[in-house]
């Protein structure tokens, strides 16, 4: 196999194989802990920019396959970094292996190295750039390469990853076995709901969600003005999940701006953090960001603890926000705010994944909640 390289912009280098594409490949380096889903982790366009670790030393025994990935157009992650790679995978739905698919679409990997020391170390010394290199082996070149990189921070990564075009999206949650009625569909479809979807680097398994919960939904590039989307009177506008620094992207901030009291709202991830900075807030960067299928929140509304996704690096300072704006639910990690909803509008949103797409299913509520948001308004 052919030898690969990872250098941190601190020093840090790990020497392993290579696997997916030959290359270099250069950007923010992240762990996530979740179990599985490395596939829908691959294709979540909140990655963009970055370089993730998988925690789970197995990753590629089931292969990949087409219905499960998250955005089109192949992986969004810069590089991919695990402990074993599997060539060979064994599952019925499997249509290809990690490192073929990697390959296809020019992603590099590296393999056969300690994981665990890499995530201590930036759970200890914060995410960084970073580089991995299958062509080039003096580290001290590595380092000058990632010494010139932009970095993260102040870019505008959404529009590297949003539609070029508006479309209507009406695909629901897979099922294994269903049977579809097409007289109950039909019932329902005359009940749905208009929304239109900001796509800020939209995960597919949110559409699928919204759709599971009678919506039709049009999802529209980042950059349409607030008084297009107006003119077309949804009964709701979502903000959806994105990468990169929120602060970056002004236009999204001014779209929130003038449809937030207009019309009712919910945001994911990057949408909460728009629709924070949107009502006058602001927001900081985490030592090394919140990315895995098993953190525990606390739904302030209810009570109850719910094991959730999550992918962001960025926070709203809930304290910015001044007395317009409730808590709705707690990070029992850290502490971190992770919903709010407005008081006096038809606002929610959170920082977290509920769409299950990798992880739990326990905050699939929230899109019934959005739901019945609307019917309330």
């Amino acid at each position: 196999m052919k030898k690969a390289v990872l250098v941190l912009a601190d020093g840090y280098v790990f020497e392993g194989e290579s696997f997916g594409a030959a290359g270099e490949a250069v950007g923010e380096v992240v762990f996530n802990t979740s179990l599985t889903g490395y596939q829908e982790i691959l294709t979540d366009p909140s990655y963009k920019g970055q370089i993730v670790t998988m925690t789970y030393t197995e990753t590629g025994n089931y292969g990949i396959n087409i219905e499960d990935i998250e955005s089109s157009g192949g992986p969004k992650v810069e590089g991919f970094i695990v402990k074993e790679h599997f060539q060979s995978p064994e599952a019925w739905r499997s249509e290809d292996s990690l490192s073929n698919y990697l390959k296809d679409y020019g992603i590099v990997g590296i393999y056969g190295i300690d994981t665990r020391a890499l995530t201590r170390h930036i759970r200890d010394n914060g995410a960084q750039m970073g580089v991995i290199s299958t062509e080039e082996r003096d580290v001290k070149s590595l380092f000058k390469k990632i010494a010139g990189h932009k970095g993260i921070g102040g870019v505008d990564l959404v529009k590297e990853v949003t539609t070029d075009k508006p479309y209507k999206w009406s695909e629901k949650i897979w099922k294994y076995g269903a049977i579809k009625s097409e007289g109950i569909n039909k019932m329902r479809d005359a009940d749905n709901k208009s929304v239109v979807v900001y796509d800020f680097g939209v995960k597919f398994n949110i559409l699928r969600n919204m759709a599971e919960e009678g919506f039709d939904i049009t999802v529209v590039p980042a950059m349409t003005k607030a008084e297009e989307v107006l003119e077309m009177n949804p009964d709701g506008v979502f903000f959806s999940n994105g990468p990169g620094d929120p602060d970056a992207v002004l236009y999204g901030i001014e779209s929130a701006r003038r449809i937030i009291g207009k019309k009712p709202v919910f945001g994911i991830c990057l949408g909460y953090q728009i629709i924070g900075l949107a009502l006058g807030g602001n927001t900081y960067k985490l030592k090394f960001g919140h990315h895995g299928g098993n953190h525990p929140v606390k739904d302030l509304t209810t009570g109850k603890v719910e094991i959730t996704s999550q992918n962001h690096n960025y926070c709203v300072d809930f304290k910015s926000l001044g007395d317009q704006i409730e808590l709705t639910h707690r990070n029992l990690y850290d502490n971190t705010e992770e919903g709010m909803r407005h008081k006096e509008l038809p606002l929610f949103s959170v920082q977290y994944h509920p769409e299950a797409g990798p992880g739990p299913n326990d905050s699939c509520y929230l899109f019934k909640r959005f739901r019945k948001l609307i019917e309330n308004a």
